[in-house]
């Protein structure tokens, strides 16, 4: 399948951080009247470790050069894929998208050539009907939804009393990762799509990021036992939660929703008014209402489609 006439296709630059953004905003606001996502979530997924920029993304222009169009292919452990992908508004409907979805799907079997049950998995905006149509038609099949949910806070956010026993402190990078990758690995060893990740690549991962700040990580313990941790940091002037676990044994005592109020009054200390997080819709600890009883609501949906690479040409 070709691009449709005054199209072209390159790999990206960093230069062209901004503008990529820019079609992602424009999108999420013509799908869903509101975007949570910008430059800094660019950066991020750029910097992530094991991703070339100029093997596994690119950019569709128009006759000016202008963007219009953007995807990216990112291989997870053990035989998966994951991409995402994004058409302006103004652009859509003359085939753009199914061509990026097209390359993508052939980036994923160079990617995973040789490895028994490949799949490749396409995150889409929850309210992109025609994408969901185009996706189906692929033989991509819908497996889970995702949240981002919001919080504005007030000026003073005050955090409220800890559940008893339990100390709540931030991390020093050089002595604490390893307890926070420790509860973060044993909290969501049971979640949907997790595989274990050794803690090199963990770190590598997040202390790597563009918006790692360890300022914003705390760590919860009871008489110096972690049993609680919550990754942050800030991403578009917003504030975002990261990862939040709490191991199986201590749950129910009310040190989530701790962990979660410590970092809603870190955030609007700093003068930020608005914190998210990304949750799975069906998350098996029941997160989502957590989220709710601390006063997150939903903003956007977006979906995960699948379908499995055996036989799809390289």
């Amino acid at each position: 399948m070709s691009l449709p006439p005054g199209y072209q296709v390159r790999a990206p630059t960093p230069d062209d951080l901004d503008e990529v953004a820019g079609v992602l905003v424009a999108g999420d606001l013509a799908d869903a009247s509101e975007s949570v996502l910008e430059a800094d979530f660019v950066r991020d997924q750029w910097s992530l470790p094991g991703f070339d920029l100029a093997a596994d993304a690119w950019v569709v222009v128009d006759r000016g050069d202008a963007i219009v169009g953007y995807g990216q292919a990112r291989r997870e452990e053990p035989a998966v894929v994951e991409s995402w992908g994004v058409v302006h508004p103004d652009h859509r409907g003359r085939g753009i998208g199914a061509w990026l979805l097209d390359r993508l799907q052939r980036r994923a079997s160079e990617l995973l050539a040789g490895l028994s049950a490949p799949r490749f998995r396409h995150a889409a905006n929850g309210s992109d009907r025609a994408a969901a149509a185009m996706l189906h038609a692929r033989g991509l099949r819908l497996i889970r939804h995702f949240w981002h949910m919001r919080i504005e806070l007030a000026e003073g956010f005050e955090p409220g009393p800890l559940p008893p026993g339990i100390q709540l402190r931030g991390i020093d990078p050089g002595v604490d990762l390893p307890a926070v990758h420790e509860v973060v690995e044993a909290a969501f060893a049971d979640h949907w799509g997790h595989h274990p990740e050794p803690f090199d690549r963990w770190a590598r991962e997040r202390t790597g990021s563009p918006s790692y700040d360890p300022t914003l990580w705390l760590l919860a313990t009871q008489a110096g036992r972690p049993v609680g941790a919550l990754t942050a940091s800030v991403s578009g002037g917003r504030g975002w939660v990261d990862q939040l676990g709490v191991l199986a044994p201590d749950r129910g005592r009310g040190i989530a929703a701790a962990l979660l109020r410590r970092s809603f009054a870190t955030f609007a200390g700093r003068g930020l008014r608005q914190v998210l997080l990304n949750v799975d819709a069906a998350n098996p600890t029941g997160a989502t209402r957590l989220y709710e009883r601390v006063g997150m609501q939903v903003v956007n949906r977006w979906d995960v489609w699948e379908r499995a690479l055996a036989g799809f040409p390289p």
